[in-house]
């Protein structure tokens, strides 16, 4: 699989972790995030994640920042982005199971590593439910 991931300065660390991580299974990663812990702007990373997935160079992303909120709001400005805020691994697999989400936002500072790491394993490994949840989706873009 083709993942994006992109992070602001609170979550540089668990980004490199997390490209070890996904890389050691098999999946191949394309770093959109900042290298530093110098205080950024997440929109710089959360909007060339999104069109990447958008674009369908990418199959998915994954974003980090402090609380999660910045950077789940800036992509779901995106019409084609549909990016789920998860802090445990319940709300991952919701995310992808209902809503379909083609972008895993975490938030750095309220999860540890390790839940982290179980967040994006369930969300990846979730299929999307369909049924209900796909009339549901197909009424979020505006165009």
């Amino acid at each position: 699989m083709k993942i994006g991931i992109c992070n602001d300065h609170a979550g540089v660390e668990y980004k490199q972790k997390l490209i070890k991580y996904l890389s050691c299974k098999g999946h191949e990663v394309t770093d959109f995030g900042t290298g530093s812990t110098e205080m950024c702007d997440y929109a710089d990373f959360a909007h060339p994640l999104a069109s990447a997935v958008e674009s369908g160079a990418l199959d998915a992303g994954i974003a980090i920042c402090g609380t999660g909120n910045g950077m789940a709001i800036t992509l779901n400005k995106h019409q084609g982005i549909r990016a789920g805020l998860a802090w445990n691994t319940a709300i991952a697999r919701l995310v992808k199971g209902h809503n379909n989400a083609n972008v895993l936002v975490m938030p750095a500072r309220f999860v540890s590593y390790r839940m982290a790491v179980s967040m994006v394993r369930v969300w990846l490994t979730t299929a999307f439910e369909g049924g209900r949840h796909a009339r549901r989706i197909s009424k979020i873009p505006l165009a």
